[in-house]
């Protein structure tokens, strides 16, 4: 990438998808992955019951050999399953529980960050994953997973991403690349009616349309969690 679209200027950088982790991971301090409906909710509700969770990127029969190498339970179909994408099925967990989820957004990302540490950020725990990148340095690289078009797979920009980006940016000092400034700016004008919001938007309209508005309320709680998920080999798992 050239250093024109890297925000290496700013120590703050927002950007969507797989293309920003593999430029901006490198060049930061910590990266955000941050995919409200639903990986990285599910992520903070599961380990803020002290479970470990594996991102995995396919959907395939992969993940089931992958979930018995790893001694861990494999989320499935959202409503089909005991566990799955629903942030409200996984509220229950047991402490020490180990969960594959399985994710072609949020997974995707959090498994494109190589070494640099990296957080799973969401409305719920904005704030306390604000506080824990900036103890680790001040390049932070705020990463919204968008979804994917159905037709040729292509990211779509999700407004519940870019306001959870904004959320966590609100709570990071340093100085914000324009990018990163205007996903702040756009959670300040939202911050009063966010579930609202993230029912109306195209996401939050899918789930409900199926059944799942209860997922939507849940991730659009703000701040009620002072959880932070880290991934470490391969997993995350909450820091004290």
């Amino acid at each position: 990438m050239s250093p024109i679209f890297d925000q290496s200027e700013f120590d703050i950088r927002c950007e969507w998808g797989p293309c920003a982790v593999a430029e901006l991971s490198p060049i930061s301090d910590a990266v955000i992955v941050i995919d409200v409906l639903s990986f990285t909710t599910c992520v903070e509700v599961a380990v803020s019951r002290g479970a470990t969770v594996f991102p995995y990127r396919l959907k395939d029969g992969s993940a089931q050999t992958f979930a018995s190498e790893m001694n861990a339970e494999l989320a499935g179909p959202r409503g089909r399953t005991r566990y799955s994408l629903s942030p409200v099925s996984l509220a229950q967990l047991p402490d020490g529980a180990r969960i594959v989820l399985p994710s072609p957004n949020g997974s995707t990302l959090s498994l494109g960050t190589g070494t640099t540490p990296t957080f799973a950020g969401c409305l719920r725990n904005a704030s306390a994953v604000a506080r824990a990148a900036m103890q680790i340095g001040p390049r932070i690289a705020v990463v919204p997973a968008g979804e994917r078009w159905k037709g040729d797979d292509s990211l779509r920009p999700a407004l519940e991403d870019w306001l959870g980006a904004g959320a966590i940016i609100s709570h990071i000092e340093g100085v914000l690349s324009p990018e990163a400034r205007a996903a702040a700016e756009t959670f300040q004008t939202a911050h009063s009616d966010l579930p609202e919001r993230l029912l109306a938007c195209s996401s939050g309209k899918e789930l409900a349309a199926k059944g799942f508005a209860s997922d939507v309320e849940l991730a659009a709680e703000l701040d009620v969690s002072d959880c932070v998920p880290l991934l470490a080999d391969g997993a995350y798992a909450a820091i004290s």
